[in-house]
């Protein structure tokens, strides 16, 4: 694979301006239709449920109104969707890569990207169809599920897209507008969505939760029209491919260059194993800032919501303000600071707790300013420490590493909070795992100068048979792993579901590689040290599809992260 595209000396101001106006026109999606409004208050209330129809409407806040038909049905739909938000999650893990390295490989990273957000404005735009009744809501919840798929691949071809639009000098910028500008484009809309909501659309909107769906069409158009400028001033990424792959052929690919990424850049390799935990960390703020205003600050509902926007409006800010630090004093010291604070305003929160809810005002404030920039200055570090001719294969690695480290900030939030029986406990949780990613981020070397220009070298020699069988382990073995601790619980027959892919991936791989190590010795290839790690893998997937069978057979817990 050649690149025939050089990077620019500099980048004019139209072409950063449209590419950072396509994340202002597209985050609308997840702060409108999958957070705050649409999934929320409309697709998962009472209208969607044949349980809680024509039941009085009561607070599911004990045990006794929890037991009532109005709250289980409120429960079923959440478990519903938290099934399909599962399965999302899942695709985005298999296909971010694959698709990024294609897009990489094949080129047209830009036509690429402008066909996923077409795909996503259709998605939204079919909302408008959901109706509120209990047949719907399968329609509704497949459809915003599977725009949770095209925004994290398109933000893989965005993100990737930071190398062209930006130079050396300017990267952590035009990362920090981008990103920034997403926040305030979120607030903007769900301010716009908020007044209609309140007024039904000024008459426009008839009954029958029109007011809702055509939420969903404000969206769509908000994102077709800000993505305008993009598709007209950003450069396209050519390459000159030797050979075409087939799709699944592409997942070996993407393997085999992560081996020879480890061994020509170690610092990207590293960088993006580390991060993937602190950047949980990241999600759990915003995750679970409202139920810790809620519940252990007692703020009410609409101080909940302003409390909210308060903090995304500041982080949006923060982040188009640090791109300057983020060049000048660098990415790996911006990331640094913004985690340290981070932790420091978690234990400040926990230990000053007892003054009310200016400490949290005062904590949420300072935790949303370093949020953002750490999410933009370690997109900029992985573009500057990534080979030019990867991007798009690496930070599709970048979205599944967070898909699979994403059960950890809930996993930790629920332990600290039912451990110790309090809910101010959650944020001691976090700090802690915010600490961890931070301790592993200083563990990997990051260059003085992190531009990587070196020419990319992918593995020659090696024994294929080998690398399948990790392959498969990594896709399907991980994927069952994922699913069996957060999907597999809203499912019914879920852990036996996990449990034979991770026996069918454990089989799979220890098959291939005992035929690649046989294969090793007497060709001489090379890979024997990866055939004899895939073995010992493979087993730990044994132990998990029995712990899965375990949960299928009711002898262990079914566990319910993530969900």
């Amino acid at each position: 694979m050649t690149d025939t595209t050089v990077q620019p000396a500099s980048v004019s101001g139209k072409v950063v301006r449209g590419w950072a106006l396509w994340r202002w026109g597209t985050q609308p999606f997840n702060s409108v239709i999958l957070t705050f409004v649409f999934v929320s208050l409309y697709l998962t209330s009472a209208k969607f449920s044949a349980t809680s129809a024509g039941q009085p409407a009561v607070a599911c806040d004990n045990a006794i109104n929890n037991a009532l038909p109005y709250c289980k049905g409120l429960a079923e739909l959440a478990s519903q969707w938290s099934a399909w938000n599962a399965v999302a999650g899942l695709l985005v893990l298999l296909f971010a890569p694959v698709l990024g390295a294609r897009a990489e490989s094949h080129g047209g990273r830009k036509r690429w990207l402008l066909v996923l957000t077409g795909l996503l404005a259709l998605s939204q735009f079919l909302l408008v169809f959901v109706a509120p009744t209990p047949s719907w809501f399968a329609f509704g919840a497949i459809t915003v599920a599977t725009g949770v798929v095209i925004v994290e691949v398109a933000g893989v071809q965005i993100n990737a897209m930071l190398h062209d639009v930006s130079t050396p000098e300017n990267r952590g910028r035009v990362s920090g507008l981008g990103w920034g500008l997403g926040y305030v484009g979120g607030v903007v809309v769900l301010l716009i969505s908020v007044v209609v909501l309140k007024n039904d659309w000024f008459g426009l909107a008839p009954n029958d939760g029109m007011s809702f769906r055509l939420i969903g069409v404000l969206c769509a158009v908000w994102t077709v029209v800000f993505s305008i400028p993009l598709a007209i001033s950003a450069p396209e990424f050519r390459v000159k491919a030797e050979t075409k792959e087939s799709f699944f052929r592409s997942y070996v690919v993407l393997v085999s260059d992560m081996i020879a990424l480890h061994k020509q850049s170690r610092p990207t390799f590293w960088f993006l194993l580390s991060s993937a935990v602190y950047r949980d960390g990241l999600a759990g703020v915003f995750a679970f800032g409202g139920i810790l205003a809620a519940q252990a600050f007692g703020f009410s509902s609409t101080e909940v919501q302003i409390f909210g926007l308060a903090l995304v409006t500041i982080s949006g800010v923060s982040t188009i303000l640090a791109g300057r630090l983020d060049d000048s004093r660098g990415s790996r010291w911006l990331i640094i600071a913004a985690l340290s604070l981070l932790v420091a305003m978690a234990l400040f929160v926990f230990a000053f707790a007892f003054a009310g809810k200016i400490i949290l005002w005062i904590g949420g404030a300072l935790l949303s300013a370093a949020v953002g920039p750490a999410q933009s200055a370690s997109r900029t570090l992985l573009a500057r420490l990534t080979p030019r001719s990867m991007q798009g294969e690496i930070f599709g690695l970048y979205a599944t590493t967070g898909e699979v480290t994403g059960i950890l900030h809930p996993a930790v939030w629920t332990v600290f909070v039912v451990g110790f029986g309090a809910t101010m406990f959650g944020v001691l949780g976090l700090g802690l795992l915010l600490a961890i990613g931070l301790v592993l981020f200083l563990l990997v070397r990051i260059p003085k100068n992190p531009e990587n220009d070196a020419r990319f070298q992918h593995l020659e020699g090696w024994n294929d048979k080998v690398l399948i069988g990790l392959t498969v382990l990594v896709f399907v073995g991980v994927a069952a792993l994922i699913f069996g601790v957060t999907g597999a619980a809203y499912i019914p027959g879920g852990p036996a579901i996990a449990a034979a892919a991770s026996f069918g991936a454990a089989i799979g791989a220890m098959i291939l590689a005992s035929m690649g190590l046989r294969e090793i010795e007497t060709t001489r290839q090379l890979g024997a040290g990866i055939g004899r790690a895939t073995m010992w893998i493979a087993f730990a997937s044994i132990a998990a599809g029995a712990v899965f069978t375990l949960m299928q057979m009711g002898i262990v817990p079914v566990v319910r992260l993530g969900g």
